[in-house]
């Protein structure tokens, strides 16, 4: 497959994980947006619901692997790849090496968090049993856009 093919894969089901992220920021919440993807199919998606659910989990990485555990009865998701908007913190990383997920697909870098290159590399840790394959940056303009529009109409609600 040629890399402009494999390129616009990743950036179909990054679209996907932008529309999780938009619906968040509707709801006033951090807009990251994540959908799980197996055999050209979305098995799991979410969006961040910390405020809504007032769970510090509710991260929208931790409710695709949950939504997409479900869809596929398992608790492992190997063969699936991960569509996030934001680099993965290092809880959600921890949950990405548990759930056995093959690969991640990261658009903005999350320089105050970010554990799957820029702080920490929890996912590709020789130490852990399961790494997973990183591609970052794919859409990064259009997630970073839209946190950055998040957080500067909220500095001006304050």
């Amino acid at each position: 497959m040629s890399l402009h093919r494999l390129l616009e894969g990743h950036r179909r089901w990054m679209e996907a994980a932008l529309r999780e992220a938009e619906q968040a920021f509707e709801e006033g919440e951090v807009p990251v947006g994540a959908v799980v993807v197996k055999d050209d199919r979305i098995v799991g998606r979410g969006h961040n619901c910390v405020e809504q659910l007032k769970d510090p989990t509710a991260h929208a990485e931790m409710l695709a692997i949950t939504a997409a555990c479900a869809t596929l009865d398992t608790k492992y998701l190997r063969g699936c790849t991960l569509y996030v908007t934001l680099e993965p913190c290092p809880m959600c990383a921890g949950a990405i090496v548990w759930a056995r997920l093959d690969r991640v697909v990261f658009g903005a870098f999350d320089e105050k968090a970010g554990a799957a290159s820029t702080l920490y590399n929890i996912l590709q840790d020789p130490r852990l049993n399961h790494r997973v394959e990183v591609i970052s940056g794919v859409e990064a303009e259009r997630a970073a856009a839209l946190l950055q529009r998040f957080f500067r109409e909220r500095r001006a609600e304050d």
